[in-house]
Protein backbone atom coordinates (compact mmCIF):
# COMPACT_ATOMS: atom_id res chain seq x y z
CA UNK A 1 0.00 0.00 0.00
CA UNK A 2 2.94 2.40 0.89
CA UNK A 3 4.27 1.70 -2.40
CA UNK A 4 0.72 2.65 -4.25
CA UNK A 5 -0.04 6.15 -1.78
CA UNK A 6 0.57 8.09 -5.94
CA UNK A 7 -2.22 6.60 -7.03
CA UNK A 8 -4.73 6.20 -4.29
CA UNK A 9 -3.75 10.32 -4.28
CA UNK A 10 -4.23 10.42 -8.01
CA UNK A 11 -8.13 9.16 -7.53
CA UNK A 12 -8.96 11.59 -4.91
CA UNK A 13 -7.17 14.35 -6.89
CA UNK A 14 -8.84 13.64 -10.46
CA UNK A 15 -12.78 13.19 -8.28
CA UNK A 16 -11.85 16.24 -6.29
CA UNK A 17 -10.84 17.95 -9.88
CA UNK A 18 -13.95 16.91 -11.69
CA UNK A 19 -16.60 17.73 -8.80
CA UNK A 20 -15.03 21.03 -8.28
CA UNK A 21 -14.32 21.78 -11.24
CA UNK A 22 -17.87 21.18 -12.17
CA UNK A 23 -19.52 22.58 -9.40
CA UNK A 24 -17.43 25.07 -7.27
CA UNK A 25 -18.41 28.91 -7.94
CA UNK A 26 -16.82 30.43 -11.12
CA UNK A 27 -15.61 33.89 -11.50
CA UNK A 28 -18.53 35.46 -13.89
CA UNK A 29 -16.25 36.69 -16.93
CA UNK A 30 -17.27 38.57 -20.19
CA UNK A 31 -17.80 36.37 -22.88
CA UNK A 32 -16.40 33.27 -21.21
CA UNK A 33 -18.93 32.87 -18.36
CA UNK A 34 -19.20 29.22 -17.61
CA UNK A 35 -17.33 28.09 -20.05
CA UNK A 36 -13.97 29.34 -17.44
CA UNK A 37 -14.44 25.95 -16.06
CA UNK A 38 -12.75 24.13 -19.10
CA UNK A 39 -9.70 25.94 -17.81
CA UNK A 40 -9.78 22.53 -14.97
CA UNK A 41 -9.25 19.98 -18.06
CA UNK A 42 -8.25 21.90 -20.94
CA UNK A 43 -5.01 23.84 -19.37
CA UNK A 44 -4.27 21.09 -16.89
CA UNK A 45 -4.04 18.52 -19.57
CA UNK A 46 -1.54 20.24 -21.11
CA UNK A 47 0.74 21.20 -18.18
CA UNK A 48 0.21 17.36 -17.78
CA UNK A 49 1.46 16.76 -21.15
CA UNK A 50 4.61 18.67 -21.14
CA UNK A 51 5.37 17.55 -17.77
CA UNK A 52 5.13 13.91 -19.37
CA UNK A 53 7.40 14.77 -22.93
CA UNK A 54 10.18 16.29 -20.43
CA UNK A 55 10.55 13.23 -19.10
CA UNK A 56 10.29 11.50 -21.98
CA UNK A 57 13.27 13.30 -23.38
CA UNK A 58 15.17 12.74 -20.32
CA UNK A 59 14.89 9.35 -20.72
CA UNK A 60 15.56 9.26 -24.77
CA UNK A 61 19.20 11.31 -23.61
CA UNK A 62 19.43 8.31 -20.94
CA UNK A 63 19.27 6.03 -23.68
CA UNK A 64 21.25 7.31 -25.87
CA UNK A 65 24.33 7.50 -23.56
CA UNK A 66 23.54 3.73 -21.91
CA UNK A 67 21.37 1.87 -24.48
CA UNK A 68 19.48 0.32 -22.35
CA UNK A 69 16.11 -1.03 -23.95
CA UNK A 70 14.17 0.21 -20.43
CA UNK A 71 15.40 3.68 -20.84
CA UNK A 72 13.76 3.64 -24.18
CA UNK A 73 10.34 1.61 -22.81
CA UNK A 74 9.76 4.90 -20.08
CA UNK A 75 10.84 7.29 -23.09
CA UNK A 76 7.83 5.83 -25.74
CA UNK A 77 5.40 5.63 -22.86
CA UNK A 78 5.79 8.32 -21.86
CA UNK A 79 5.66 9.87 -25.03
CA UNK A 80 2.24 7.64 -25.50
CA UNK A 81 0.27 9.13 -22.40
CA UNK A 82 1.50 12.31 -23.11
CA UNK A 83 0.07 12.12 -26.68
CA UNK A 84 -2.92 10.99 -25.18
CA UNK A 85 -3.44 14.11 -23.09
CA UNK A 86 -2.81 16.48 -25.98
CA UNK A 87 -5.51 15.04 -27.92
CA UNK A 88 -7.79 15.08 -25.11
CA UNK A 89 -6.17 18.92 -24.79
CA UNK A 90 -7.01 19.93 -28.43
CA UNK A 91 -10.83 18.37 -28.21
CA UNK A 92 -11.57 20.20 -24.42
CA UNK A 93 -10.29 23.34 -26.27
CA UNK A 94 -12.23 22.88 -29.37
CA UNK A 95 -15.33 22.59 -26.67
CA UNK A 96 -14.48 25.51 -25.54
CA UNK A 97 -13.44 27.73 -28.41
CA UNK A 98 -17.21 26.61 -29.45
CA UNK A 99 -18.59 28.73 -26.76
CA UNK A 100 -16.18 31.52 -26.65
CA UNK A 101 -15.22 32.02 -30.30
CA UNK A 102 -18.72 30.41 -31.65
CA UNK A 103 -16.89 27.88 -33.98
CA UNK A 104 -15.01 24.72 -32.85
CA UNK A 105 -11.90 25.38 -35.35
CA UNK A 106 -11.21 29.13 -36.86
CA UNK A 107 -7.88 28.94 -37.74
CA UNK A 108 -6.47 30.29 -34.62
CA UNK A 109 -2.29 30.00 -34.45
CA UNK A 110 -2.60 28.25 -30.71
CA UNK A 111 -4.84 25.71 -32.82
CA UNK A 112 -3.18 25.55 -35.69
CA UNK A 113 0.38 24.94 -34.11
CA UNK A 114 -1.10 22.47 -31.36
CA UNK A 115 -2.21 20.55 -34.32
CA UNK A 116 1.18 20.71 -36.14
CA UNK A 117 2.88 19.74 -32.47
CA UNK A 118 0.83 16.50 -32.15
CA UNK A 119 1.45 15.56 -36.20
CA UNK A 120 5.05 16.09 -35.00
CA UNK A 121 4.81 13.54 -32.74
CA UNK A 122 2.54 10.82 -34.50
CA UNK A 123 4.99 11.31 -37.13
CA UNK A 124 7.52 9.45 -34.66
CA UNK A 125 5.27 6.77 -33.42
CA UNK A 126 4.78 5.95 -37.18
CA UNK A 127 8.50 5.95 -37.35
CA UNK A 128 9.10 3.57 -34.30
CA UNK A 129 6.50 1.27 -35.84
CA UNK A 130 8.31 1.36 -39.35
CA UNK A 131 11.52 -0.11 -37.87
CA UNK A 132 11.74 -3.74 -37.30
CA UNK A 133 14.90 -3.69 -34.83
CA UNK A 134 14.66 -3.09 -31.88
CA UNK A 135 17.82 -1.37 -31.07
CA UNK A 136 17.64 0.83 -34.29
CA UNK A 137 14.17 1.75 -33.29
CA UNK A 138 14.94 2.68 -30.26
CA UNK A 139 18.06 5.09 -31.02
CA UNK A 140 16.21 6.74 -34.25
CA UNK A 141 13.41 6.89 -32.10
CA UNK A 142 15.49 9.15 -29.36
CA UNK A 143 17.09 11.00 -31.59
CA UNK A 144 13.70 11.87 -33.48
CA UNK A 145 11.92 12.60 -29.91
CA UNK A 146 14.37 14.74 -28.67
CA UNK A 147 13.93 16.84 -32.12
CA UNK A 148 10.28 16.77 -31.44
CA UNK A 149 10.39 17.87 -28.32
CA UNK A 150 12.48 21.71 -29.44
CA UNK A 151 10.22 22.24 -32.25
CA UNK A 152 7.18 21.38 -30.25
CA UNK A 153 7.85 24.10 -27.69
CA UNK A 154 8.57 27.33 -29.47
CA UNK A 155 5.61 25.99 -31.69
CA UNK A 156 3.39 26.31 -28.55
CA UNK A 157 4.62 28.78 -26.67
CA UNK A 158 6.93 30.89 -28.75
CA UNK A 159 5.28 32.00 -32.56
CA UNK A 160 1.68 32.02 -31.58
CA UNK A 161 3.01 35.03 -29.27
CA UNK A 162 4.31 36.29 -32.68
CA UNK A 163 0.65 36.94 -33.94
CA UNK A 164 -2.82 38.03 -33.62
CA UNK A 165 -4.93 35.34 -32.02
CA UNK A 166 -7.93 35.07 -30.38
CA UNK A 167 -6.53 32.63 -27.38
CA UNK A 168 -5.79 34.28 -23.74
CA UNK A 169 -2.23 35.15 -24.00
CA UNK A 170 -1.63 35.97 -27.04
CA UNK A 171 -1.95 38.38 -29.90
CA UNK A 172 -2.29 41.27 -27.37
CA UNK A 173 -5.49 39.35 -25.39
CA UNK A 174 -5.23 38.91 -21.56
CA UNK A 175 -4.00 35.55 -20.04
CA UNK A 176 -5.63 34.20 -17.12
CA UNK A 177 -2.71 35.34 -14.83
CA UNK A 178 -3.86 39.08 -15.52
CA UNK A 179 -7.18 38.25 -13.77
CA UNK A 180 -5.10 36.65 -11.16
CA UNK A 181 -6.69 33.72 -11.24
CA UNK A 182 -9.79 34.21 -8.67
CA UNK A 183 -9.20 32.11 -5.60
CA UNK A 184 -12.14 29.78 -6.66
CA UNK A 185 -10.07 28.60 -9.56
CA UNK A 186 -6.85 28.29 -7.56
CA UNK A 187 -7.99 25.45 -5.65
CA UNK A 188 -9.11 23.44 -8.74
CA UNK A 189 -6.36 24.60 -11.39
CA UNK A 190 -3.18 23.42 -9.28
CA UNK A 191 -4.75 20.20 -8.05
CA UNK A 192 -5.80 19.44 -11.44
CA UNK A 193 -2.32 19.80 -12.80
CA UNK A 194 -1.19 16.86 -10.12
CA UNK A 195 -4.39 15.06 -10.96
CA UNK A 196 -3.86 14.49 -14.35
CA UNK A 197 -0.01 14.07 -14.30
CA UNK A 198 -0.18 11.69 -11.92
CA UNK A 199 -2.77 10.08 -14.28
CA UNK A 200 -0.34 10.09 -17.20
CA UNK A 201 2.17 8.52 -15.00
CA UNK A 202 0.05 5.68 -13.91
CA UNK A 203 -0.79 5.02 -17.93
CA UNK A 204 2.60 5.03 -18.89
CA UNK A 205 4.01 3.10 -15.82
CA UNK A 206 1.05 -0.10 -17.02
CA UNK A 207 2.64 -0.14 -20.33
CA UNK A 208 6.01 -0.02 -19.06
CA UNK A 209 5.52 -2.70 -17.18
CA UNK A 210 3.53 -4.39 -19.70
CA UNK A 211 6.21 -3.93 -22.30
CA UNK A 212 9.29 -5.47 -20.12
CA UNK A 213 6.98 -8.59 -19.16
CA UNK A 214 6.59 -8.70 -23.04
CA UNK A 215 10.24 -9.17 -23.80
CA UNK A 216 10.62 -11.31 -20.85
CA UNK A 217 8.18 -13.38 -22.13
CA UNK A 218 10.10 -13.33 -25.88
CA UNK A 219 13.72 -13.89 -24.43
CA UNK A 220 12.37 -16.90 -22.88
CA UNK A 221 10.53 -18.22 -25.54
CA UNK A 222 13.76 -18.05 -27.77
CA UNK A 223 16.21 -19.77 -25.01
CA UNK A 224 13.97 -22.91 -25.49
Amino acid sequence: MRANWWKVLAVILLAYTIIAGLLFEAPRLPILNETIRALHFHVTMWFGMIIMLVVAVIYSVKYLRSGNLQDDDIAIEFTNAAILFGVLGIVTGMLWAKFTWGDYWSGDPKQNAAAIGLLIYFAYLILRNSLVDVHQRARIGAVYNIFAFAAFIPLIFVLPRLTDSLHPGNGGNPGFNAYDLDSNLRMVFYPAIIAWTLLGVWLASLRIRAKRLERILEDKLINQ
